[in-house]
């Protein structure tokens, strides 16, 4: 989690310093989310092998490019609230409250597996911060909430890679990227 930063010297019309500092510090745990989802997906992108490869290695470009988008809209919110948006790789592995992608070179269903986990957890993560900002700020609010249209979008697209015509997804309920992983290899054998 963040830690606690000193009032903003300034925040937005009709907003205190205090709702100003809340909300960046919401924002920056986004921030940092958004991040490492950006290089997880270059990270999948690069790795996938199989004969699904290509299909899922087009799929996940236009998702980067979409998370590096949702990452500057929410660096120059915290910005406009007052903020200073930190978006280093020391503060991500620092501030972070998961652990970093496991997965290597592997099949296409491996890691759409793995991602379905990951995706969970973020759109679970951003979906709380959507209600910690309902009461605080509508502009920050409706951006969180577009940004959760896109991430579910994504993690449909994911998972459509690994339902079954009856609707069951292969990674059954498993809650771990490797778990998850190993369910849905097992559908390549």
């Amino acid at each position: 989690m963040a830690t606690k930063k000193a009032l903003p010297k300034y925040t937005v019309p009709s907003l205190s310093r205090e709702d100003g500092a809340r909300l960046a510090e919401i924002l920056q745990v986004r921030l940092h989310a958004l991040n490492d989802l950006a290089l997880t997906l270059k990270h999948i992108h690069w790795n996938v092998v199989g004969p699904h490869f290509i299909a899922v290695h087009e799929m996940i470009d236009p998702q980067v490019d979409a998370v590096r988008a949702m990452v500057d809209v929410i660096a120059e919110r915290i910005a406009t609230l007052g903020g200073a948006p930190v978006g280093t790789p020391g503060a991500i592995v620092r501030e972070r409250s998961w652990d970093d992608y496991g997965l290597g070179r592997d099949t296409t269903n491996a890691h759409l597996g793995a991602l379905d986990v990951v995706y969970q957890g973020v759109i679970t993560d951003h979906r709380q911060a959507a209600a910690d900002t309902e009461e605080l700020d509508d502009v920050t609010n409706d951006m969180l909430i577009g940004q959760l249209a896109e991430l579910e979008l994504f993690h449909w697209f994911v998972r459509a890679h690994l339902e079954s015509a009856g609707g069951a997804l292969s990674t059954g309920d498993e809650t771990t990227e490797r778990g998850s992983a190993a369910k849905a290899k097992a559908k390549d054998d």
